[in-house]
């Protein structure tokens, strides 16, 4: 084949590919970097969502200088951190000892209990938040009621500044477990049963093949579910919404809930673009670490 027929060539096939990716590409620019264009258009402007856009005042980055000197904002992306970070300390450890459990054991039964747990992740958000918020109800709660049984105090699960937050990353933590717990099980099985199986002739037990051969092995995929974790819990926005509205004074106020409430409730949309990309750069910044410990672990 000739230089000449092999350009030929590759011009059809970029062409090829620029034909069959162009819906997608078109798709990607309208519905993703057209509204974050626009969001961080609006952000550097004064505007009330109750008025046409035309009336939009030049404000140049006083939104978001405004931000940091708002002690509300560091509360509430203090709170968005906070929360994310208890979501990924419940819920990676309980997902991964549900991985071995239902992984290395050789029962029956242990693709319907995989079934069963993902089964809590498919389940709507909403409908899920409105039965949490009987489990957390005061008094005649199922919770409460256990803890009344041991002569427990209840714990003010939506009612308690301390607990609110907690509460909610508890829910969280119920809800996705499924989720990452067949995501660690397919990373299992990626591991050689040979590597155990050379571990177990030289001695090793359960508890040395774990710290010495599974953890190290899966370790990738523990970035990439703690990567999905965090994302999921930073977007967090409808148990807020349903069962503690922010409340109570704040102590469940996160990023998302917050811009909903200062745009659509205060109707201040600059303030809210503002808040909205600094929740893009907060995502950027954890993407970014999440590669950078990828690249590390090669």
């Amino acid at each position: 084949m000739t230089a000449a027929v092999a350009r030929r060539r590759g011009v059809r096939h970029r062409g090829a590919a620029t034909l069959f990716l162009s819906p997608a590409v078109l798709l990607v620019g309208g519905f993703v970097f057209v509204p974050i264009v626009l969001t961080a258009w609006i952000s550097l402007h004064e505007w009330s969502m109750y008025t046409p856009i035309g009336d939009m005042q030049w404000a140049g980055l006083d939104n978001y200088q405004g931000l940091w000197t708002d002690g509300a904002f560091r509360t509430t992306l203090w709170n968005t951190l906070l929360y994310a970070a208890m979501v990924v300390g419940l819920t990676l450890p309980l997902a991964f000892l549900l991985a071995m459990l239902l992984y290395f054991p050789t029962v029956r039964g242990r693709r319907l209990v995989r079934t069963i747990l993902f089964t809590t992740y498919v389940v709507p958000t909403v409908a899920v938040a409105l039965v949490w918020g009987a489990l957390y109800a005061p008094e005649y709660g199922p919770f409460d009621q256990l803890l009344g049984v041991v002569g427990l105090d209840s714990f003010g699960w939506t009612s308690d500044p301390d607990v609110a937050l907690f509460s909610l990353a508890l829910f969280n933590a119920w809800q996705m477990l499924g989720y990452y717990t067949v995501l660690l099980v397919a990373g299992l099985t990626q591991i050689p049963g040979e590597v155990y199986e050379a571990a177990r002739v030289d001695g090793a037990g359960a508890f040395r093949q774990t710290t010495s051969i599974t953890i190290p092995l899966l370790r990738r995929t523990f970035v990439f579910v703690g990567m999905i974790a965090v994302i999921n819990a930073i977007q967090v926005f409808d148990p807020v919404y349903l069962l503690t509205q922010g409340g109570p004074s704040d102590s469940t106020n996160v990023l998302t809930y917050d811009i909903q409430r200062t745009a659509f409730q205060y109707g201040l949309a600059g303030q809210a673009s503002a808040m909205a990309m600094c929740l893009l750069l907060v995502l950027i910044v954890v993407m970014g670490t999440v590669f950078g410990i990828r690249r590390a672990l090669r």
